[in-house]
This record gives structure tokens, sequence and C-alpha cells, in this order.
């Protein structure tokens, strides 16, 4: 499928044709075709959007409560609409199956505008505080850089709750992976969107999202990406001293205790490893597991990767492509890092599946016997690539997982509640999950140390796209 506005960028209210001539082939990874052209912005593009936002800040931050719900209620509607399209889309550019485009990543977009209006439903704009006014104001334009691997997830949990709280917004969305927010683009104009409110520009992170950036006239930026992009990025705000909220890198944990029902367990850990062909920066990748059940976890894990179904995206399968050659390589060079450093490889290993040739598939791999300090176990792959690390005691287990530069999530198994919830407390993680509970976007997200500041979801997303104001003196 192709938009009808590929070529053109949304600002000010309509769509409207780059000052330049430069293109960038979008590629259908479970394929390895050009399926569509995106315009390639200009610095020159990104102030146009940027001066949008800015003129159209000083009224849209004045609207209601009630008229922002009234907006993000039809922004649902008509996202509901246009569901089956996103979905397609999103297995165009990324790869994924069409049965999890729909019932995870468009989903996803769902959720979120779901509980953003819930949230400001419930949202208290001011509150006393003795004699002083405490009050939540939009911080200004904000700019979103989103990414290629759950792009409704990170572009509607950006969005919707930066306009919940007032604030304008530039969007630019990734480059590998632009056709949905096109899509989203279409469905914030027929929502009725006012102008300058929301504006779409593509373009690389070099040329466009640093431009952002450093934009003197943008006061926030949300970025989700890699940590080493991360860094580019507040580094280039710092120069005018805005706020920068980032979810970047993960090497999740996985504790199974000693108590977990190990099939269990160990099966759901590593279908959440593959899911999205292991491209979510929570993903559960490192399997920590008791040393003495090792080999018992070894030889679960042979067959759950061998039931795991690769292949074209438009049937029935489990895991389709990743998303492009670059990353296709990155994965292979870790997997052969892993061989080399003596991890037990129990599956999968180097080279595409047998029969798919062509397309960016990676065989559902799984190191056993890892060590801490293998590489395998420290930088975030991104792939279906999951290490299994034995462990002796429940201090070491945490102690392993602890011991990483990244924070974004961890997960924990156990029979016992209590216990499970014991170690919880113990991981410096932003979200921990117990016995793969469900997903709560009413829960905040974001990470600790280097993979990330501030909280995503719900209420904590307005909160993040908000200034404190005091007025003190206001009475009682």
């Amino acid at each position: 499928m192709q938009s009808d506005n590929a070529l053109k960028f949304y600002i000010d209210g309509q769509w409207v044709m780059p000052r330049g001539a430069d293109r960038i082939d979008v590629i259908n990874p479970a394929n390895e075709h050009s399926f569509m052209q995106i315009a390639a912005g200009s610095t020159e593009d990104a102030d146009l959007a940027v001066q949008a936002a800015f003129e159209a800040f000083p009224t849209f931050s004045q609207t209601s409560k009630s008229e922002r719900l009234e907006l993000l209620r039809n922004v649902l509607r008509c996202y509901n609409n246009r569901y089956d399209d996103i979905a397609k889309a999103v297995t165009a550019e990324l790869g994924a199956p069409l049965v999890f485009s729909r019932e995870a990543q468009a989903w996803a977009g769902q959720i979120h505008l779901e509980s953003t209006i819930a949230a400001l439903e419930a949202f208290s704009f001011d509150e006393q505080s003795g004699s002083s006014l405490i009050t939540w104001e939009p911080i200004g334009v904000c700019a979103l850089i989103t990414p290629w691997n759950w792009p409704l997830n990170q572009i509607v949990c950006k969005v919707a709750p930066a306009l919940a709280a007032g604030c304008t917004v530039v969007l630019k969305p990734s480059e590998l992976a632009p056709l949905s927010a096109m899509v989203f683009a279409e469905v914030l104009e027929e929502a009725g969107v006012p102008k300058g409110v929301f504006n779409l520009i593509n373009g690389t992170g070099p040329v466009v999202g640093q431009h952002l950036a450093g934009h003197p006239q943008v006061d926030m930026v949300s970025f989700t990406g890699s940590t080493r992009a991360g860094i580019i990025v507040a580094k280039t705000a710092a120069e005018t001293v805005k706020r920068v909220a980032q979810e970047l890198g993960g090497k999740s944990a996985n504790i199974v205790l000693p108590d977990a029902d190990l099939v269990d367990a160990v099966t759901k850990g590593i279908e959440a490893c593959f899911s999205n062909s292991g491209q979510s920066c929570d993903a559960p990748t490192r399997l920590l597991v008791p040393a003495d059940r090792h080999a018992e976890v070894l030889e679960i894990a042979k067959k759950v990767a061998a039931a795991t179904r690769v292949g074209d995206p438009l049937s029935d399968v489990d895991m389709g492509p990743v998303i492009s050659q670059q990353q296709f390589d990155k994965i292979q060079g870790l997997i052969g890092v892993g061989i080399d450093e003596g991890a037990i490889l129990v599956a999968g290993g180097l080279g595409k599946p047998d029969g798919l040739d062509v397309g960016y598939y990676v065989k559902p791999t799984i190191f056993g016997g890892v060590t801490p300090q293998m590489t395998i176990a420290r930088e975030e792959i991104f792939g279906p690539v999951l290490s299994i690390i034995p462990y002796e005691t429940e201090a070491d287990a945490v102690q392993i997982a602890n011991d990483s530069i990244y924070g974004l999530a961890a997960y924990v198994q156990g029979g016992n509640l209590e216990k499970a919830r014991a170690v919880a407390r113990k991981l410096r993680a932003g979200a921990v999950y117990l016995n793969y509970a469900p997903w709560d976007t009413h829960a905040p997200f974001g990470g600790y140390k280097q993979s990330g500041n501030g909280r995503e979801y719900s209420h904590w997303g307005i909160r993040d796209f908000m200034e404190v104001k005091g007025i003190v003196g206001w009475g009682t």
C-alpha cells in the first residue's frame, strides 16, 4: 500500500510539498524491495513545521480540558475507522505478521488513546497548597522523534498526552517505517485537529531530528530510540536548555525463581523475547535460571525455538523479518560473537532460515551457558536472540540482573507472589513484570540508567509534557 501524501508533509493544517527534491526509498523487509518513496525533509522544512506549532501554541494552550477531550475522542473514532489501514501499513514497512500488526501494533495506538482520554478525564490541573496555587501548564512546542519498531505505540503515547496537556507538536517518525505515521496524520486531519497543533515531517535523524532537537523555538524533545542516538539528541538539546524525555535501549533480565513452573516460565519468556522479531527495547533477552536446572531449561528452549514459525508476514507465522539489511548484519555479527566467546548454541545461529533466501529473516537463536560478562549478555542485540544465564542464589540473580548499563524493564517468575514481589523491589528497572502480567498502559513506562529518563503512558505521560507553576499568595 502507499499513501497519496507520501511525498508531502503535514504542516499548519495542510499537506504540502517539501522544499527539496531528495527522496528516501522505503523497503519492505520481507522481500527487500522498495514499495514507496518519501520526501527527505530539510532544515528549512523543519523550521516551517516548528513555526506552525509555535504560532498555534498560544491559542491551543488555552483550550479547555473538555475541548481537548472532544478532540482526542474524535481522534480515537477516526483511528478506529482506519484501523485496518494502519495494521497493513505496519506489516508493509516493518514486516510484522499481519495478525500481530492488528492485535499488537495497531492495538497499541488504540489503547494509548483510550488510556490518555481516561487519564485526562481524571486529571486535575490545579491544586491548593496553603495559600499558594500549584498549577500544571503545557510546556510548549514539542518535537517528537519516534522509532520504527513499535511505530504506533511510540507515536500515540507521545502525541496523545502532548495534545492532552495543551502542547503543539512536530512529529518526525523513523524514515524506515513512515507509512503508518502518515496514516495517523490523516487520522488527526480527519478528526479536526486545529491548524499548526500537529505537524508531520519526514527525514533522517542527523538532518531533521538533530535540527529539531536544537531548535530555539522547541521547548521539549521526546525521543525514543537507541542510547547512542539519545546521547546526541540530549547534547544537541542542551544548548537551548530544553527538556529532554528519552526512552532508550534495554537488556532486560527475566529471573525464573526456583519455585516457578519451569516449562511455563521458560516457554513464555522465549516467546516474549522473539515477539516482534526481538525488536523491542523491553524484550526479556536475558533469561536467568537456577544453575541446577540449566540443562533442563536448554531442552525446553530447543523445543520452543523449533516450534517458532518464521516466514512471510502475510502468512500464518510467529515471526517475520527484521527491519533492514543493516539490522540483519548487526544481529549476525553478535550471533557470531556469542559463538566465538564460547556460549552454547542451543538453537538457530548464523544465516537465514531454510527456504528464506530473500528478506531480512533471522533464525530464532538461543544461547545457553552464557556468563554475565559475555558480549551477548551485555549488548542490546535487537533481534530474536536469547541469552540463558545460570545463577546460584537469589542474591546472585539480582546482582546479575542489575549489572547492566540499562534499566528499562525486568521480569520475575515465581510461584510465591510475595517472594517475587520482594525480588522486584530490588531490581533497578523502570518497569518490572511479575509472572507475565498483562501490559498496563496506566502504569508508568521509562528507564533507569542509560535506558532514559521521564515516564510515558496515561497521566504519567501528560505530566511529562507540562511545567509546574506556583502562584504564591493566591489565597484560600
